[in-house]
């Protein structure tokens, strides 16, 4: 019996070794991405991203496939409306895992508030001024929109179109794509809103009420048009391009934020990176007419100022 004890702790090490060495081979084919955890952990539970109505299709369309690959078929992604504005709200007071908004956070929350968030940037949006298909007016000048979303103007036959009353359908306060137009646009900031104009929340119904209201003006992210129910408007001779985004000649334009509060959860963060892949950036972003970051040729920072790449 004395002789056949080290036998068995030899062999008893040597098994432990082995198993060593299958734990480290192991781990090295798992690179410890979410993605490689997920698939073999199934990460479940839900997601919920809420805020500007010009992201939504973009976010619930990744979504949808998101849902549909094998690491996440256990994780449910809600996508809400509510304008930019309720998005940053709701992810900052943590009624939200994912803030969804066109402008930076600075510009609507305190800079407490603000600051606990993290940007996680994945397209840019063009926004353009859209009439009814019936108004003849196809360019209008940065001074002609003032005068048009101020009230200055309250008739298309003094911009040179046909004797008709001009019809607002805006945004309300906390839209993003308002604060953007306003800003870049009209180069102002939180205008009154004006008496007798039509004010709604959501982008669908604005394109749906231009299209029915003759006379009508309202603005839209290009992710809205695609058919001929409205009618884009030139900016000082300038359209509203991919490629005129890109290279800064047309301003009217604006990151796409999805926030979160801090650094997101395991899940939350699967998702982002999924939102930036090549899947979305070349596919959803492009077919449904946002424009990807990486195209970009200036930067804009939080206090509008503009840059060459």
């Amino acid at each position: 019996m004395k002789k056949k004890l080290p036998w068995t702790l030899m062999l008893g090490s040597l098994l432990l070794s082995l198993a060593a060495c299958g734990g480290s081979d192991e781990a090295a084919n798992d690179p410890g991405g979410a993605g490689s955890e997920a698939g073999e952990r199934k990460l479940s539970g839900s997601i919920l991203a809420v805020g500007s109505t010009a992201m939504q299709p973009l976010v619930d369309q990744a979504g949808q496939t998101f849902m549909t690959q094998a690491p996440y078929q256990e994780l449910t992604v809600q996508v809400q409306g509510g304008g930019s504005g309720t998005g940053l709200t709701q992810v900052s007071e943590g009624q939200a895992d994912i803030g969804n908004s066109d402008v930076f956070g600075e510009e609507k929350l305190e800079a407490a508030q603000a600051a606990e968030l993290v940007d996680h940037q994945v397209a840019v949006v063009a926004i353009t001024a859209v009439v009814n298909p019936a108004v003849t007016i196809d360019d209008l000048s940065k001074e002609q929109m003032v005068d048009i979303f101020t009230g200055a103007v309250k008739n298309w036959k003094e911009l040179g179109g046909e004797d008709q009353e001009i019809v607002i359908v805006n945004r309300p306060a906390s839209s993003g794509t308002r604060a953007t137009f306003e800003t870049f646009a009209l180069g102002q900031s939180k205008l009154p809103d004006l008496q007798g104009s039509i004010q709604e929340d959501s982008s669908g119904t604005v394109k749906k009420l231009v299209a029915e209201t003759p006379g009508a003006i309202g603005y839209l992210a290009l992710s809205y048009l695609g058919d001929d129910s409205i009618k884009p408007v030139n900016y000082d001779g300038v359209q509203a391009t991919v490629e005129n985004v890109q290279n800064g000649s047309y301003p009217v334009w604006a990151y796409q934020h999805m926030y979160t509060k801090g650094e997101p959860s395991e899940a939350v963060q699967a998702f982002l990176d999924y939102m930036v892949s090549p899947e979305v950036q070349e596919g959803d972003v492009v077919e449904l007419g946002y424009i990807p970051v990486s195209g970009m040729q200036v930067t804009r920072d939080a206090a509008g100022n503009v840059s060459k790449n």
